[in-house]
């Protein structure tokens, strides 16, 4: 059977997408909604806006993972989806700009909520490692699909409505997400172990510390967001000011990046069949790093007439190396994790790689204002490299999917089969992955 012949996840996958594309649509009009309200302030409008977002998502996203396996998952994302439907209904309605930073905080804690809770069922309802792989190309696919096209029918909307329509058709979107969430059969999250809320909250943060993988996993967040800004917040100014060119060639090279990230998500799922993750992986920092040294090499030509074409590729490459690192990700987070941990474990990564996104953001837009692209561009390179050696030094070359694990005193009943205690009174079991922050030991031979 086909991956979306299964139904549950044929639902699922129909839920993301819907809810994709209402958020790409609500980033347009609310752009148009600031112009409106702010006028040549615009702009600072949106920046607080998105820095807004930023925190949210790193404050929410680990109290959402604390709370997810103590209520019913089904009905924590459909009441995720009805929240970001009526948030977004309101929209239309706000004359003050205050009501704007209000309405983006409710509407970001609900996608805070909602993005690591959605990714976390996938690994319940997908148990195949193959399917499991194909899911998460999808999901990569769906998402820079969404970043290429929501402008596009964006611009086709209001070519025949006003932007307050968007509003109204981002809404119907939620609730069209909700419907499908409510159609699938999601089991419940395993409970997890600890029983304290900071626990809970810290939990997923604590197994990134104590895992090595992990650790390698959040440097790659910081050579994506480092070198992922150059795409997202100066591509216009490069395209406009520097090249001379239309906005229509913005667009143009914002889709040679997806162009990149989309053939790598088509391709990947055959590769990790054959090749770690790790290597795929550290594979893509290394071409993202590639990048922006291409990048950096064209801030400094002032002429020629093949900076265009030079442009494109370089994006391209960027693209490339962001499909490597990102799609494999979930994989990672499923053999760091038991299911009662999984919660916690999608919401650290969720909040940890937003927060680098919240480090490079402000050099890529301040900087680049003040210093120009190439002073910005190095700086962002000497990030993305330093993300890139913590990931090479943190994760181990040899990465054993069985660790040996050890306890002073007997394990849990959910442990207790496959542990056997020894003579020196230790117990000692093996796992798939690594439990908690409470029991991080490692084998020497692969520190």
């Amino acid at each position: 059977m086909s991956l979306l012949g299964h139904r549950d996840y044929r639902h699922l996958f129909g839920a993301q997408l819907v809810a994709l594309f209402g958020t790409g649509l609500t980033t347009v009009a609310l752009g148009l909604l600031a112009y409106d309200l702010a006028g040549a302030g615009a702009g600072a409008v949106l920046g607080t806006a998105l820095a807004i977002k930023m925190i949210t998502y790193v404050t929410i996203a680990p109290l959402a993972g604390a709370y997810a396996d103590r209520v019913p998952r089904r009905l924590f994302l459909v009441s995720l989806d009805a929240a970001r439907a009526l948030v977004v209904l309101a929209l239309p309605f706000v004359d003050q700009v205050w009501q704007i930073y209000v309405l983006i905080v409710v509407l970001q804690s609900a996608s805070a909520a909602f993005t690591p809770t959605f990714q976390a069922v996938l690994p319940d309802i997908l148990p195949g490692e193959r399917d499991y792989t194909k899911a998460l190309s999808l999901s990569q696919l769906a998402s820079t699909m969404e970043s290429l096209l929501s402008p596009l029918l964006a611009a086709a909307v209001l070519s025949l409505v006003s932007f307050h329509w968007l509003f109204t058709g981002t809404s119907i979107g939620f609730v069209a997400s909700a419907a499908l969430v409510l159609s699938t059969r999601i089991p419940d999250a395993t409970r997890s172990h600890r029983g304290g809320a900071w626990d809970r909250t810290v939990a997923g943060i604590k197994v990134f510390a104590a895992t090595p993988r992990l650790r390698g996993t959040l440097g790659l967040d910081l050579v994506v967001a480092a070198v992922g800004s150059v795409v997202m917040v100066n591509t216009v100014n490069y395209v406009q000011d520097t090249l001379g060119r239309s906005q229509a060639d913005v667009a143009l090279l914002l889709a040679g990046n997806g162009v990149g990230t989309i053939l790598v998500a088509l391709l990947l799922p055959r590769v990790l069949g054959r090749i770690p993750e790790r290597t795929v992986m550290l594979t893509g920092g290394g071409t993202l790093l590639a990048g922006i040294l291409g990048a950096i090499a064209l801030s400094t030509a002032d002429t020629g007439d093949r900076r265009w074409d030079a442009a494109l590729a370089v994006w391209a490459v960027i693209g490339l190396g962001t499909g490597l690192v990102l799609t494999p990700i979930g994989r990672v987070l499923r053999r760091s994790s038991h299911p009662g941990d999984r919660p916690a474990i999608f919401a650290a990564q969720f909040s940890l790689s937003h927060a680098c996104w919240l480090l490079a953001y402000p050099i890529a837009g301040w900087l680049a204002t003040t210093a120009g692209f190439t002073i910005t561009w190095l700086a962002l390179g000497t990030l993305a490299l330093l993300g890139l050696a913590v990931a090479v030094r943190a994760w181990p070359r040899h990465d054993p999917p069985r660790l040996e694990h050890t306890h002073q005193h007997p394990v849990d009943a959910e442990h207790l089969a496959d542990a056997v205690r020894g003579d020196d009174g230790v117990w000692r079991h093996s796992h798939d992955f690594v439990i908690d922050a409470e029991h991080p030991r490692w084998p020497a031979n692969i520190r």
